[in-house]
């Protein structure tokens, strides 16, 4: 049985929160956005899961902290798509660069 060392993990999580940070810079489309933003709560998540087991001193906080991430993410998404569905009904859009002010 091959154990994977802690480098692979932070290695991963690294490139998941490059490619949506990414993402969420660079992309007009505001549902990519938030894709992305949740990309890069999964690569936290994926730091605090690989800490809590190889840590100096393993436990289950980073599991118990990577499940109100997952909390929070999950909020932050609901409350993002509504305030799109919102959005996309006042201006018929959903790109970031055509929504400049809050009035119509």
């Amino acid at each position: 049985m091959s154990s994977v060392s802690l480098s692979v993990y932070l290695v991963l999580a690294l490139i998941l929160f490059c490619i949506g940070l990414y993402g969420a810079l660079t992309k007009r489309n505001t549902v990519i956005v938030l894709i992305c933003i949740e990309l890069m709560l999964n690569a936290v998540n994926i730091n605090l899961v690989a800490f809590a087991k190889y840590g100096a001193h393993p436990g289950i906080t980073g599991q118990i902290f990577a499940l109100f991430t997952i909390t929070v993410a999950a909020a932050e998404a609901a409350v993002g798509l509504a305030a799109l569905m919102a959005l996309y009904r006042n201006r018929k859009t959903v790109h970031i660069d055509e929504i400049d002010s809050l009035k119509h």
